[in-house]
């Protein structure tokens, strides 16, 4: 259940509650913030595969094989964290920068787009991973185009393709190479064994890389973090949880300057936020968010080793295919029957990276390709 579906629901029923619209969009824009910070903790204990595919598992589950899944939860939180302090005192220069370049970008978006997925597929590390590429970022983009403006009529008023093709590219595919494995091992001390320079040279790049996400339609945050750790001199799990994190959390912020400086809004949340008519009254916004961040890093020591315990305490095939299940019935209060079909064509395809030994990243060739056509 994504803060995205969260905030459009509300501003489905906001006309009805009884509060002044910006307090309903310090609610929306409280739980975007605090869910870049809390999402780590699912990532990390669900979908965990079997030990003899740690080469093309996620970095995070990467560590939480190796028992560091505890140090993950506080790299992550440290990462959101940091991000914010850095993204408020940058985003006015970025912003005014932003502004100047964005026409430019605009006017030659498809070339930028195309470019970024020549690169997806070119810095694979091997000659299988480049073919996989490829296919997933051809075959992605193809499901994009027939299906992005298909109408979803759900349950819920909240209705957008977008759910079923996510949950289906980048969810259920990871819950189902999960099924023989044996869950999450026994977790090791919380200690960060990075170095004092890591975290903070991290958080600055992936920062930056937010920005990115923050102002350019179709730009994910595992993008912008994977396109962040060419520039540093470390390349591993642990760097991309914390680069990723902070792309995250830097995006709310660059994206609400996004949202007032150009009136373009580029998260599901800010979506709500513009449909809703919320005043932009951007110290209390910005003061929302500063608030939310506390409240989600201590969100995360709070339950992040808990949560690991209790789900390593669950078998892991009935776990994964109950929450399969309880994707399903989301997908379908929210689109319907056509969006269960996308979900289930969007899964087959998102089978295919782990195939070819690619990263899941290039699945992202469902907006890519669309955006630049």
């Amino acid at each position: 259940m994504h803060a995205n579906n969260f905030a459009l629901l509300l501003a489905g029923f906001a006309p009805a509650i009884p509060a002044p619209p910006l307090y309903v969009g310090v609610a929306m824009l409280a739980a975007g913030v605090v869910h870049t910070f809390l999402d780590i903790v699912p990532a990390l204990a669900l979908g965990v595969p079997d030990p003899s595919m740690a080469p093309t598992a996620l970095p995070g589950h990467r560590l939480v094989l190796r028992g560091r899944g505890r140090e993950a939860l506080r790299l992550s939180a440290l990462g959101s964290l940091l991000a914010v302090g850095f993204a408020v005192p940058l985003a006015v220069p970025v912003t005014v920068g932003m502004g100047r370049l964005y026409p430019h970008v605009v006017a030659n978006l498809t070339l930028v787009l195309g470019a970024i997925c020549i690169l997806l597929v070119v810095t694979e590390r091997s000659m299988q991973g480049r073919v996989g590429a490829a296919v997933t970022v051809a075959t992605s983009g193809l499901l994009g185009v027939l299906t992005l403006d298909v109408p979803a009529d759900g349950l819920l008023p909240t209705g957008s393709m977008l759910a079923p093709l996510f949950a289906g590219l980048f969810g259920a595919p990871v819950l189902i190479e999960a099924l023989d494995g044996s869950g999450v091992p026994e977790q090791d001390d919380p200690q960060i064994t990075t170095s004092r320079r890591f975290l903070p040279v991290v958080a600055v790049v992936g920062t930056l890389s937010g920005a990115v996400v923050g102002f350019l339609p179709g730009i994910s945050s595992a993008i912008a973090a994977a396109g962040a750790l060419v520039l540093l001199p470390y390349y591993g799990p642990r760097a991309f949880v914390v680069a990723s994190s902070g792309v995250n959390t830097a995006n709310t912020v660059f994206a609400l300057f996004a949202l007032v400086s150009l009136g373009r809004p580029r998260t599901g949340v800010l979506v709500a936020l513009d449909r809703t008519e919320v005043p932009l009254d951007l110290p209390i916004l910005l003061a929302t968010v500063g608030i939310a961040a506390v409240l989600g890093f201590l969100g995360v020591l709070a339950v992040g080793d808990w949560y690991l315990t209790a789900v390593g305490a669950v078998d892991n095939a009935v776990l994964s295919v109950t929450v399969l299940a309880f994707l399903c019935l989301l997908v379908f209060a929210f689109t319907g029957a056509v969006g269960l079909v996308a979900f289930a064509v969007s899964t087959v395809v998102g089978l295919l990276p782990a195939r070819f030994g690619a990263r899941r990243m290039t699945c992202m060739g469902v907006l890519l390709v669309p955006l630049a056509v």
